[in-house]
C-alpha cells in the first residue's frame, strides 16, 4: 500500500475503540451517546453488528498492523457478560492480531457491577478495567443521577481485585453541584484509600445537550473549584501519581496506552454506534463516524450505511489537530513527531510556535512541542494558535 508522504503508516500505533450505547439511567450531565436501557441487553445482536462493522472497516481500509491496545467504552460496557465479552475479543483477534502486551480496557459501571461477569472479563482477555467512581458522597451520586451508593463503588473495586485485575483506573469528579473544598478533597483521600493504579480526576463541565446544561446546578465558582483542583494534584503528588495528562494520574508504568495513543495522534478504529476512527493511509488521514443511534447501527453494520461521515483532514486542519491532542500530554513530544504522523512539514507550525513561545507557552526545549507551565493553564488559547 502506497504511503503518504512523510509518513511511514506502519511506525504508527493502531487502536480499537469499541462503543455500547446502553446505560441503565442517562446521567444529566452526560454528552457521550449512551441511551437509557428500555428491556433485556440486546447481547447477541450487538455484538454481532459489532463484529460485521469491523469486517466491513477492515475490507475498505485495511490496516496491516497489529492492535497495541482496545478500549471499550460506553454508555455502560458492564451491562455486557464476561461470556459476551470474552467471545468478542476472541473474534477480534481473528480479524486483526494482537501485539503480545495488548492493554484491553473495560469500562464498568459500579451499579452494575458482578463479581461473575468480571472474572469473565479478565479470563475473556481484558486487563484493565475503569471503573466510573464519580464520587464516594452519597448527596453528590444523587445529584449526579448516578445509579450507585458509596458502598457499591466500593464493592466494585474490591470485586475487580478478587478477578484478578492489577491495574484498574477509577473516574472522580469535582467542582459538583454544592459541593465544598472539604467535601472535593474527602471524595479524592477516599478514592485514593481504594488503591487504584489510575485515576482520572476531572472538572464537572456543563456541556450543551445535556439536561445540566439546560437546566444549570448551583456550582461552586472558579475560585473555589481551582482550589479544588491545585489541592487535588497535590495530594495526589504525594501519593506517588505522576500527572500525565490533562487530567490523567498514573503510578510509574501505569498510563493508559490507548489514551496515550489518541493523545500522540496515532490511528484507531472505531467501531459502535456513534465511534468515531482515525486512520492515516495513501490519501491522507482520514476520519469515519458510525450512526448514533443503536437501532440505526445494528440494522447497517457491516455495510457503508453504518458510516454517518467520512472525511479526509485538510492538510491545513493538521497542525490544530495534532496540537490539540499533543499539548494535553504534560511532556509533549518531539517535535519532529509532526512530520511523521501528518506527513506535513514541521515548517507549518512556525508561525504559532513563534507566538506561543513569545507568550512564555511553551517548555523551552525548542525540539519538543511541550506546553510550560503557564501554557498548561491556558491550555485552549495556546491550541487556539494553531487554528487555521
Amino acid at each position: 500500500m502506497a504511503e503518504p508522504q512523510g509518513v511511514l503508516v506502519a511506525d504508527i500505533p493502531l487502536s480499537l475503540y469499541l462503543h455500547f450505547p446502553w446505560c441503565v439511567r442517562k446521567c444529566p450531565y452526560c454528552d457521550f451517546n449512551s441511551h437509557a436501557l428500555r428491556g433485556a441487553v440486546p447481547e447477541e445482536q450487538y455484538l454481532d453488528a459489532l463484529l460485521r462493522d469491523l469486517e466491513y472497516e477492515l475490507s475498505v481500509a485495511p490496516v496491516n498492523r497489529p492492535l497495541t491496545s482496545i478500549f471499550m467504552g460506553g454508555g455502560t460496557p458492564s451491562l455486557f457478560s464476561g461470556q459476551g465479552i470474552g467471545r468478542l475479543l476472541e473474534s477480534v483477534e481473528r480479524l486483526v492480531p494482537f501485539e503480545p502486551d495488548i492493554e484491553i480496557t473495560l469500562e464498568a459501571n459500579p451499579g452494575t457491577a458482578d463479581g461473575a461477569n468480571f472474572r469473565g472479563y479478565r479470563d475473556g482477555g481484558v486487563n484493565r478495567l475503569s471503573i466510573g467512581v464519580q464520587s464516594l458522597n452519597a448527596a453528590h451520586l444523587k445529584a449526579l443521577g448516578r445509579i450507585h451508593d458509596p458502598d457499591e463503588a466500593r464493592r466494585a473495586v474490591n470485586l475487580a481485585r478478587a478477578a484478578g485485575f492489577d491495574n484498574i483506573n477509577l473516574d472522580l469528579m469535582y467542582a459538583l453541584p454544592q459541593q465544598t473544598l472539604a467535601e472535593a478533597e474527602a471524595d479524592l483521600e477516599q478514592v485514593l484509600a481504594l488503591s487504584p493504579e489510575h485515576l482520572s480526576y476531572y472538572h464537572l463541565t456543563l456541556e450543551p445537550n445535556t439536561e445540566f446544561h439546560a437546566r444549570p446546578p448551583p456550582l461552586p465558582d472558579a475560585e473555589i473549584a481551582w482550589s479544588m483542583q491545585e489541592h487535588g494534584q497535590q495530594l495526589l503528588a504525594d501519593q506517588g501519581f505522576a500527572q500525565y495528562e490533562v487530567s490523567a494520574y498514573a503510578r510509574d508504568g501505569r498510563q493508559c496506552r490507548h489514551n496515550r495513543n489518541y493523545w500522540e495522534y496515532g490511528d484507531y478504529l472505531g467501531i459502535g454506534a456513534g465511534a468515531h476512527g482515525k486512520l492515516s493511509g495513501p490519501g491522507g488521514i482520514t476520519r469515519r463516524a458510525r450512526h448514533k443511534h443503536p437501532r440505526t447501527y445494528q440494522e447497517s453494520a457491516g455495510t457503508a450505511k453504518a458510516v454517518q461521515d467520512d472525511r479526509c483532514i485538510a492538510s491545513s486542519e493538521l497542525p490544530f489537530e495534532y496540537a490539540m491532542n499533543v499539548l494535553r500530554l504534560n511532556d509533549g513530544q518531539p517535535l519532529q513527531q509532526f512530520e511523521r504522523r501528518t506527513g506535513q512539514a514541521a515548517t507549518m507550525l512556525a508561525t504559532p510556535l513563534a507566538e506561543a513561545r513569545r507568550r512564555d507557552w511553551l517548555a523551552p526545549d525548542r525540539e519538543r512541542l511541550q506546553a510550560s507551565e503557564r501554557g498548561r493553564a491556558l491550555l485552549n488559547q495556546l491550541v487556539g494558535l494553531f487554528l487555521p
